[in-house]
């Protein structure tokens, strides 16, 4: 499951507790004659501030540029204690010679004056009346916790301990500073490595390179101006994904306030009032404000001046166009909002993004009338309105729905909307999320509607790609979406089941418990073999070398009886410990459950962690070497990943061979929506290799016996139409059943809006009667025990074989 998580932020107003310290001088190196911290304010934002952020000033006394790539400034507390750290904030560019070079520290909920434009940005909460200050060479943490220690350690350029710091430059710290005063350097720059000789308080005085101050009084800085600037949002976004003034800084920028966020990722959007007539330069943006909360309101007219960023949530996604380190001017409040761009089945485009041949789109020029994703692009932080959307992904625990402005595109028979290709993307999927947090969006699950109109902001994050700030959301009509039964297997029918319990273990609630285990005695109508991925050792996620799971199979067994089901008895090979992947400490494994009462389970011994089964050929027919067993345990194809566990069943005197599976996850993948197209699935060789073992067991199996009957199921990670299974199916060896299903019945899970099947049952050519069904319990909605939907096969064992033997 995805889990989403905003952009981290630190909060500001920490107060360090100040204690009185005497220590000898320290004798640093030496005095620096170029590089130097000029002034040092931790009051930013405090009760009484001007300013809303702390700051660190650097100055160069030297004759030529300081370079400051892979340099540092670092803060420790001014008493620190043995767990004190030094806080890191990286440093890139230089100081010119005579220039200044300004990194802001974190933000509190004080002060109305930002800084100017900073340098760098980093997000300490220094403290107003005592801490220290270093500039260093190098962004590892310095470990010292003394004036003595601290000048033994080389890679200090400069050092400043303001208030009553333990760390300091010679005698004493340089005293006086509070919520309205900072410490700085005399103009003269001079260094004799007294801090208290060199530095004195005063009011703070932030200088950024280009030599602006806070409120305008720089050379060349109109502060927080009154009339609009040169550059428009239009000119900022530019006509490709990536801003032409990227890294660039923009004074005046004029726009309507159009939503404010005020948790996760601060900011706000402005849109310009007067677009202009390019419909691939957006005209909205994200001013990111950092920790500080946005002192605007949706509708306020404000001119923007700041630092223009692209921000990738990860490696691989797209950008966002961000301004940052804003200074905001509001002209007026209460102004009407930008008209909402209507996306709707006849405005955004069937193609979804072009192709870089697996590279960067990034600077390919937008065509909004041909992508989709080149359309969202050209609306990022721009106002849109759907209306009358389906719902395609439940609701999830983050308050967050999918929907689709595309109702005609790959329906499902239950409303959701299905993957069926690498080359068919659904283009009308989108995520919505509600800007109020009074008012979250509504609990809904797939094939609801969110009736009536939803506006707000077009955005963009890592989990999902474009999505829908809503400062309006329509309303929910549920289309009460009912949980599937399937029906009973009849006496002669074997009944075969897989499904991932998503990681029980014997500390989970027993809710989990129970509502699993009535998915398996109502929905599935107690199979006779139910094969299990994802059961835990007995204690979860604790690592402490367990890797029995009776404890939780007792649980999960007993449930099952409580909820009207037989008594299954249980089957698996514990895993090494830590060799299994999933969840650390976890040991997820295969399990058989099967009812005793129906079905024999062939017990032979041999099998273990790292024995591999074989396949045995004897006069009345093929046998397992060992059962249950695994198979090729120590191939490099299971590296870090579950093996699938083999048992032999017997149902009316007929040997049934089940294979129970869970093949590598889809983590490291590139996602669709991202930067390189197309994405590179990185994951899939690892599962092509477990898909090839799997494929050359069932073929032993059956070159000892044609006629086996082979059933191999499980979570296998993969799609239908995925070169996984090409290789598992190879040879004719295995019929995936869900391709026997109608189109829109061709799904198990729901990732992103995508209804799509990463579970499967296949048969061998033995198995010739069989009656197949994907039960929907879980994946389409908001309160589910597992994210997966169960499947189930009935098989006729006594089905006549047309003269095959």
């Amino acid at each position: 499951m995805q889990i989403s998580r905003p952009r981290s932020v630190l909060l500001a107003g920490a107060v360090a507790v100040t204690l009185s310290a005497t220590a000898l001088p320290a004798a640093f190196a030496a005095p620096s004659s170029t590089a130097v911290i000029s002034e040092v304010y931790g009051g930013g934002g405090n009760s009484g501030a001007t300013l809303a952020r702390d700051f660190i000033e650097l100055a160069n006394a030297g004759s030529s540029a300081y370079d400051l790539s892979g340099f540092s400034v670092q803060y420790l507390p001014g008493s620190p204690s043995a767990g004190s750290l030094w806080q890191v904030s990286a440093l890139t560019g230089s100081v010119a010679s005579g220039g200044r070079y300004l990194v802001a520290q974190a933000a509190g909920t004080g002060g109305t004056v930002a800084l100017p434009t900073p340098d760098a940005t980093g997000t300490v909460a220094m403290s107003a009346t005592s801490g220290t200050v270093a500039l260093v060479s190098g962004t590892t943490p310095l470990t010292c916790k003394t004036a003595a220690d601290c000048a033994a350690d080389t890679r200090i350029v400069d050092l400043v301990g303001y208030g009553s710091a333990v760390v300091r430059e010679g005698s004493g710290p340089v005293t006086g500073t509070s919520a309205t005063a900072s410490v700085a350097r005399a103009a003269s720059l001079a260094d004799t490595d007294d801090n208290a000789a060199d530095l004195s308080a005063g009011a703070p005085t932030p200088v950024n390179a280009s030599g602006e101050t806070s409120g305008g009084a720089g050379p060349g800085d109109p502060g927080n101006p009154t009339e609009p600037g040169t550059v428009r949002v239009h000119d900022i976004q530019g006509t490709t994904r990536v801003s032409p003034l990227d890294g660039q800084s923009v004074t005046g920028v004029p726009g309507i306030v159009t939503g404010v966020r005020t948790s996760g990722s601060r900011g706000f959007w402005i849109q310009d009032a007067t677009p202009d007539a390019d419909p691939r330069t957006g005209e909205g943006v994200f001013v990111f404000t950092g920790s500080a909360a946005p002192a605007v309101a949706v509708g306020d007219s404000v001119l923007v001046s700041g630092k223009v960023d692209e921000y990738y949530p990860s490696t691989t996604t797209q950008s966002i166009t961000e301004i940052t380190a804003p200074r905001v001017t509001v002209l007026s409040s209460g102004n009407a909002l930008p008209a909402p761009v209507v996306l709707d089945a006849g405005s955004v485009p069937d193609a979804y993004v072009p192709s870089a041949d697996g590279g960067s789109i990034d600077a390919l020029t937008l065509d909004p009338a041909t992508y989709a994703l080149d359309l969202y692009e050209s609306l990022e932080g721009t106002r849109v309105e759907i209306a009358d959307t389906r719902v395609t992904g439940a609701t999830t625990a983050y308050h967050e729905v999918w929907v689709t402005i595309k109702p005609n595109e790959n329906p499902t028979r239950r409303g959701g909307t299905l993957y069926s290709s690498y080359t068919d993307q659904n283009t009308g999927r989108i995520k919505v999320m509600s800007l109020d947090a009074t008012r979250p969006v509504p609990v809904a699950n797939v094939g609801d509607v969110l009736s009536g109109t939803t506006t707000g902001v077009l955005d963009y994050d890592s989990f999902g790609g474009y999505n829908l700030q809503a400062t309006e959301l329509g309303t929910l009509t549920d289309h009460h979406l009912r949980r599937e039964v399937t029906r009973k297997q009849k006496g002669k029918e074997l009944a075969v089941a897989t499904y991932n319990v998503e990681n029980l273990d014997a500390l989970d609630e027993q809710g989990k418990f129970d509502t699993l285990a009535a998915g398996v005695a109502v929905n599935l109508s107690s199979p006779d073999i139910v094969s299990l991925e994802e059961i835990q050792d007995d204690n979860g996620a604790v690592n402490d070398g367990t890797v029995g799971s009776d404890a939780t199979l007792k649980r999960f067994t007993d449930a099952i009886v409580a909820a009207g089901g037989p008594q299954y008895a249980w089957r698996y090979i514990a895993p090494e410990n830590g060799k299994d992947g999933g969840e650390p400490g976890g040991n997820i494994r295969n399990v058989f459950l099967f009812n005793p009462e129906r079905v024999d389970f062939v017990d032979r011994p041999g099998g273990d962690a790292t024995t591999a089964v074989t396949a045995v050929k004897t006069k009345k027919g093929v046998t397992l070497s060992a059962s249950p067993g695994r198979i090729a345990p120590t191939s490099d194809a299971w590296d870090d990943s579950r093996k699938p566990l083999v048992g032999e069943f017997r149902f009316h005197g007929k040997p049934v061979f089940v294979i129970g599976n869970h093949f590598a996850s889809k983590g490291g993948d590139q996602p669709l929506h991202g930067r390189y197209q197309e994405p590179t699935r990185s994951s899939e060789t690892k599962r092509v290799k477990q898909a090839t073992e799997v494929n050359t067991f069932v073929k032993s199996l059956l070159a000892a016996d044609k006629s086996a009957r082979v059933i191999t199921l499980g979570d296998l990670n993969d799609f239908a139409f995925s070169p996984t299974m090409a290789a598992l199916t190879g040879g004719r060896t295995l019929k995936p059943l869900i391709t026997t299903l109608q189109k829109s019945e061709q799904y198990s899970y729901v990732y992103e809006g995508n209804s799509q099947t990463l579970d499967h049952i296949l048969i061998s050519p033995g198995v010739r009667r069989f009656d197949y069904d994907v039960v929907h319990i879980n994946a389409e909605f908001a309160d589910q025990a597992s994210d997966h939907d169960p499947q189930i096969v009935r098989v006729d064992v006594n089905a006549p074989d047309h003269g095959h033997h």
